[in-house]
């Protein structure tokens, strides 16, 4: 079958940088998407974004979707045709609809009767047909959180689209875009080649907008910054490199098409200022690259990428320089103002700022992390992590903060350094905001980890107080990243803390009262530690099931009795023991124990077990022997589940397995003796209470 290339191409005005490859990756995929649910053959798919478009080209895409088979079945042959072997209405209607004569149909017999059958052959629709609803439905859903329109037209985007390209081969493909007609027509650089340029299809399309002055694929311009901005950084001096973060480099990328990278310097009195405060003055606010020296201290360089390869770069350098400076000299002038209050001092006016109208300001906040994180801090010999809360949101309240929000904790780290603080308090005062994203450090010192989890478990159980916890897609206050932050200080630290135990004093503490916040906040962080683990090889849904059903009170021991499973499960007995528990638990969910033998021999019970078993009722040699191989394994089992020894429970349990089997061939659980069978039953209890110490074995497969 014959094919031709494609392109697309929908030319905007400036599109939100940050949102450029989402957007770009969504229009190819969804392209390739709905061109493979017609079963339309196709080779690879090219997607481009530059700051002004968003592209698509597919190689080798049929011209033609392919013919396929049609099968339909019609009236029974009992109503098909009468007495006299004439169609019937029925079967000419079905006929009919199918475009043949009643001849031309089939039969079709089953177990289940025989019909009047079409077979045929659906003609594949052109692809030219096809792609203007395609293109259409797939530009409907790109994931644009707000729309626009613009002009006097009812089209919606996420900006103002002023060109269309669809082509086939070369030929136009007509079609209406956000009410736009397609063409063949786009264009290059705004300022270097504003000219239209008529395409003649989409082979070349990337080397015709090179010549344009567009470099239109992403990834090749990504590339070509890098190079650029690492060669302007080391001609600044020996050994200087560039700081080139990712998530900086996406951005300037999605903001050019014709990269061109100029380096400039600024006051080496800025320097002065914490490093941190250069970098956000520098690259958060004005999308420039910082340079640093091999002794990795700043240089006072920087390198900015611009858009136009101008005939005089020291104006566009000059100009550069001339825009940051003002901002680094207010900076400065935040960091002298802020340090006339102490942090404490700073501290006292959270009482201004509204945490959230129902829980308070940040100072009821403070006081209510300091009191957990002395807790906290007395378990984990952390004896500060108490003053470090009380300070931990103080610099909240400096300008410096106020105009980059980016530094809170950081700057709180250097006006407490500047004061004199113990470096443990300045340093948990920057840490107790870790982990800030997936990947972040998690805080390093004793101290830092307790206000941290404060910090974290106060907000949960206070959102989840007023009941904003998250749903679907919204997360306004972000408490599932709070949540993975609490279970990982808790894991890669290794603080066997008790998590309910915390969380109850959390909630205790918090302004607005409700009934099971506790609990919804334990299960809200056991459901974020279950997809943590489900990550890990080797662990199944199930054991999940069976460890977290125990609800253990620390993640540690969480994951602690979840590799004593994993071990357990290899062993042969095993599976044959998560079978005998499951056996077990049905059965005793199916009874209800009749009154207590207790009562009926008022209170005199000889040689009675704490569970309920009476000896003198274990009639058969069977549920003796289960009863002695209890007795003999209770206390090992028991004890080393106490210690965290889990493998070593879990393994004392394989003794049961021959009793428990014993018991099951040899003795009728349900006697029709009612004192017999609650007997047997009070027994069957001991063996599931032995078995599920670690796990509730019944969640298990098998």
């Amino acid at each position: 079958m014959s094919s031709r290339e494609l392109l697309f191409e929908l030319l905007c005005e400036e599109l939100p940088p940050r949102s450029l490859q989402n957007l770009s990756s969504a229009l190819s995929e969804g392209l390739a998407k709905a061109i493979d649910l017609k079963g339309i053959a196709h080779g690879k798919v090219h997607g481009f974004a530059t700051p002004r478009r968003l592209a698509v080209v597919i190689e080798e895409l049929a011209e033609q979707q392919p013919d396929r088979p049609l099968e339909r079945r019609g009236p029974p042959l009992k109503n098909a045709f009468d007495a006299g072997g004439a169609p019937t209405q029925a079967a000419l209607a079905f006929a009919k609809s199918c475009g043949v004569e009643v001849a031309a149909l089939s039969q079709i017999t089953t177990d289940k009767g025989a019909w009047l059958q079409f077979k045929g052959t659906e003609r594949g629709a052109a692809t030219a047909a096809l792609l203007p609803d395609m293109i259409n439905q797939v530009v409907a859903e790109l994931p644009i959180a707000k729309r626009m329109r613009w002009g006097d037209r009812n089209a919606e985007f996420v900006r103002p689209v002023h060109g269309v390209v669809l082509m086939f081969g070369g030929q136009v493909v007509p079609a209406q875009v956000l009410g736009l007609p397609s063409g063949c027509v786009t264009r290059g650089h705004r300022f270097l080649a504003p000219r239209p340029i008529v395409l003649t299809g989409a082979k070349g399309y990337a080397a015709r907008l090179r010549r344009a002055k567009v470099i239109v694929d992403f990834a090749t311009r990504r590339r070509l910054i890098r190079d650029e901005v690492t060669a302007a950084a080391a001609a600044t001096g020996a050994d200087a490199t560039a700081l080139i973060e990712d998530a900086l480099l996406d951005e300037v990328t999605a903001l050019v098409e014709w990269p061109v990278a100029i380096a400039g310097q600024f006051d080496r009195r800025f320097l002065d200022l914490p490093r941190e405060v250069v970098i956000a003055t520098v690259q958060d606010h004005q999308r420039y690259f910082a340079v640093q020296g091999a002794d990795r201290e700043l240089s006072g360089w920087s390198v900015t990428v611009s858009n136009i390869e101008s005939r005089d770069p020291a104006k566009v350098r000059e100009g550069n320089e001339r825009v940051v400076r003002p901002r680094l000299t207010d900076a400065a002038f935040f960091w002298e103002q802020d340090r006339n209050l102490t942090l404490s001092e700073h501290a006292a006016r959270l009482g201004g700022m509204i945490f959230q109208k129902r829980l308070g300001t940040y100072a009821d906040k403070a006081r209510r992390v300091a009191d957990l994180a002395r807790i906290i801090g007395a378990r984990l010999g952390a004896p500060d992590a108490e003053r470090a809360a009380l300070l931990a949101k103080g610099d909240l309240m400096t300008a410096m903060v106020g105009e980059f929000p980016e530094l809170q904790g950081i700057m709180g780290r250097y006006y407490a350094e500047a004061e004199g603080q113990p470096s443990d308090i300045a340093l948990a005062i920057e840490e107790h905001y870790r982990p800030r994203f997936a990947g972040d450090a998690i805080p390093a010192s004793k101290t830092g980890q307790a206000v941290a989890l404060a910090d974290k478990l106060d907000t949960l159980t206070g959102i989840f107080a007023i009941e904003q916890r998250p749903t679907g897609a919204k997360d306004p206050f972000a408490l599932r990243r709070v949540a993975l932050g609490v279970l990982r200080i808790l894991l890669e630290a290794r603080l066997d803390l008790d998590l309910l135990e915390m969380l109850d004093i959390a909630a205790a503490a918090q302004p607005v009262q409700r009934p099971g916040v506790v609990d919804e906040v334990y299960e809200f962080i056991s459901e974020r530690l279950r997809g943590m683990l489900l990550e890990q090889a080797g662990t199944t849904a199930e054991m999940l099931d069976a460890v977290l059903a125990l609800r253990p009170r620390s993640p540690l021991d969480a994951v602690a009795r979840l590799d004593a499973l994993k071990e357990f499960l290899l062993l042969p007995d095993a599976e044959v023991l998560a079978a005998i528990n499951k056996r077990i638990v049905n059965i005793l969910k199916k009874t209800q124990p009749a009154p207590q033998q207790a009562a009926l021999l008022d209170g005199i019970v000889p040689d009675r077990v704490p569970d309920g078993v009476m000896l003198e009722r274990l009639t058969e040699a069977a549920e003796r022997r289960l009863h002695q191989r209890l007795r003999d394994v209770r206390d090992p089992v028991q004890r080393a589940c106490a210690e965290g020894r889990y493998g070593d429970s879990l393994a004392a349990l394989v003794n049961l397995r021959a009793p428990v089997n014993d018991f099951f061939d040899g003795v009728m659980v349900m006697d029709e003796n009612l004192e017999v069978r609650n007997n047997r039953l009070a027994l069957l209890r001991e063996v599931q209470a032995l078995l599920g110490g670690v796990a509730d074995l019944s969640r298990l497969p098998g």
